[in-house]
């Protein structure tokens, strides 16, 4: 309508011819990427599959919407010279375009010349690419501030209930006195705990005020604090979490593993191999909270019947096991009424009769001839320690040990770091992640499968848009300046290469081919119009140079309330939204040069490669 001077309807069929195909392009494209996401398998498959679903869906409905609604709207809607009424700043906008329009055309006319120089720069951007990825930090899922805290407390054994209450009333002092404004309650548990049950164990949550009650603090900042506080607590040892990121993978955050014994050395030396993997870790520095979920060994009290002296007395066994289960554990005898309620009636011996060792000796147990014989008569004690489970992994000797990443530590450079220690113990051992952690190991392995499917499917999209195997080179070739941005801006933040950033980085994938589809799909149509490679080159990206910037524009916008957000669910959004910004900003800021000048490189090396006698111009 501007520069031809036609009315809306016919300059809309005329748009709409020019568009279509890159239009098509484009969702093709953005599915391609997206679309492996949805058949790879386990945990993270589950998490692709949210994203690939809806994206491509998205991506479908607004193809229809851009080949059918959109034009309908255009014609109706536009007016010729429509920029004239426009207000004074958005008239300046123009302008300003309008000379960065004419530049940029000069910097794509004089780079197309020699475009193989080009290539040299690209592969300057892959060599940084894998440099920023290789030093970029990786986890599975970020850590949220999910408002819960909890506890895992084990006293020495041998402590009684009293004592694990003392240290839980001392947790909740400091939590209700000193960290009013961030804990709203406390709730405590005596005898359970995620490593273990027992009087020596207790497990504690800590319920933490709204967000917005709280500003400025954060669960991570009281688990830190807490843990300080009690570190070298005398009672025992104070482990403060915060919950999985997901539900039912694993009991907390952080990694867990097992130590596995191959060669079958047995429990005491694995015991001590694990032993010095823990004190080596927390030496490290790297990792905190580190413990093992297993006691490997207790004492327990062994008490032996002399069978002889007990069948003469009269005392079978069966009684001997009865009258003991009664004394310590308890024997249902029946039910009484009271008021509407059925309560039970539970035998018990009294709690002074039944503390210490000697107690034992001061019962007495009725023989075959209803006489009361002493246990000490034909029962004698002693103390040994005992294995309390036999933990396995894979049908061998394990020991589980659990961790978190120390403070500005990524998971995985944790997790590589117990790899490390385990390999450098005495002896054959191995390392077995289970949980979260094993899912981050497999989201990693996944990692490589992915991005070289996505960019397969992607090529063979392209190809079969243009019919030919060597144009989609041209827009390919801008992928990797938009994942050097990603990469950046996310390893600038301290960000990490979670699951939720990979799912960014293939969009920042699919956001950098569709802008090399505009410019090279346009220059392809020039050439069959008759025009040569360099006037053609030039021409598309001068023309397709404002809706780049115009849909990059309002791309970078719509993801900025990502970057900038907080509260509940912050990280997460933060991963994805942070490095497609950086990804995007890359490819709008300088892709849009590299890109007219790889379409040149590419028809100018095919070219060559078939024989041609004269290059094109």
């Amino acid at each position: 309508m501007e520069e031809e001077g036609l009315d809306a309807v016919a300059a809309t069929e005329k748009s709409m011819g020019e568009i279509s195909t890159a239009l098509i392009g484009m969702v093709m494209v953005l599915t391609a990427v997206f679309l492996p996401m949805a058949f790879m398998d386990g945990s993270t498959g589950v998490i692709y599959k949210q994203f690939s679903v809806t994206i491509i869906s998205a991506m479908v409905l607004s193809l229809f919407v851009a080949l059918i609604l959109t034009p309908a709207m255009c014609a109706q809607l536009l007016k010729p010279k429509h920029d004239k009424t426009l207000v004074a700043p958005l008239r300046w906008f123009n302008a300003g375009l309008d000379r960065l329009t004419g530049g940029y055309g000069t910097v794509v006319e004089r780079f197309s010349l020699r475009p193989f120089r080009m290539l040299l720069v690209l592969g300057l951007v892959g060599l940084g690419a894998y440099w920023v990825y290789d030093r970029l930090p990786s986890s599975f899922l970020p850590t949220e501030d999910q408002g819960v805290l909890m506890a895992m407390l084990e006293l020495p054994q041998g402590s009684t209930v009293q004592q694990t209450q003392h240290m839980i009333t001392q947790i909740e002092e400091y939590l209700l006195t000193e960290e009013t404004d961030i804990v709203d309650g406390v709730f405590a548990n005596v005898g359970f705990s995620f490593s273990g049950t027992g009087q020596n164990y207790g497990m504690m949550f800590f319920r933490l005020k709204d967000y917005d009650d709280r500003p400025g603090l954060d669960a991570a900042d009281l688990m830190m604090r807490t843990n300080m506080k009690f570190f070298q607590s005398r009672l025992g040892s104070v482990f403060v979490l915060q919950p999985p990121a997901i539900q039912g993978l694993g009991t907390s955050s952080g990694f867990t593993m097992y130590l596995v014994d191959q060669s079958g050395a047995g429990l005491d030396v694995l015991t001590t191999a694990a032993d010095q993997l823990v004190a080596n870790g927390l030496l490290d520095g790297r990792v905190t909270n580190l413990r093992g979920n297993d006691d490997a060994t207790e004492p327990a009290l062994k008490m032996k019947i002399d069978q002889q002296k007990a069948e003469a007395l009269g005392v079978s066994l069966s009684d001997v096991n009865a009258m003991l289960s009664t004394v310590f554990s308890g024997s249902y005898v029946n039910d009484f009424p009271l008021g509407n309620d059925l309560r039970e009636v539970i035998v018990q011996g009294g709690a002074n009769w039944r503390m210490q060792p000697e107690n034992i000796d001061q019962w007495h147990v009725r023989n075959s001839d209803a006489e009361m014989v002493p246990l000490s008569a034909f029962l004698s004690r002693e103390w040994e320690t005992i294995t309390p489970k036999l933990s396995r992994y894979g049908g061998t000797r394990a020991l589980e040990i659990s961790g978190e990443a120390a403070a500005g530590i990524s998971s995985g450079d944790a997790m590589n770091m117990m790899e490390q220690l385990t390999a450098n113990l005495d002896g054959s051992y191995a390392v077995a992640w289970t949980g979260l952690s094993y899912q981050e190991k497999l989201s990693g392995d996944q990692e490589v499968i992915l991005y070289a499917i996505s960019a397969l499917v992607v090529f063979l999209c392209l190809a079969a848009l243009y019919e030919s195997w060597t144009v989609p080179f041209a827009a390919m070739l801008s992928v990797p300046l938009g994942i050097l941005g990603a990469l950046v801006t996310t390893w600038y933040f301290g960000q990490s290469n979670d699951v939720y950033f990979k799912v960014g980085l293939l969009t920042t994938i699919g956001l950098a081919a569709r802008n090399a589809i505009l410019i090279v799909e346009f220059a392809e149509s020039l050439r069959s119009q008759g025009k040569t490679l360099q006037e053609a080159t030039t021409t598309a990206a001068r023309l397709r140079l404002r809706p780049i910037l115009m849909t990059a524009l309002t791309f970078g916008i719509g993801i900025t309330p990502l970057v900038l957000a907080s509260g509940a669910g912050a990280n997460a959004q933060k991963s994805i939204g942070t490095g497609m910004l950086g990804g995007i900003v890359f490819s709008a800021v300088i892709g849009i040069v590299m890109v007219p000048v790889f379409y040149v490189a590419v028809i100018k090396a095919t070219e060559r490669f078939r024989g041609r006698g004269e290059i094109a111009q």
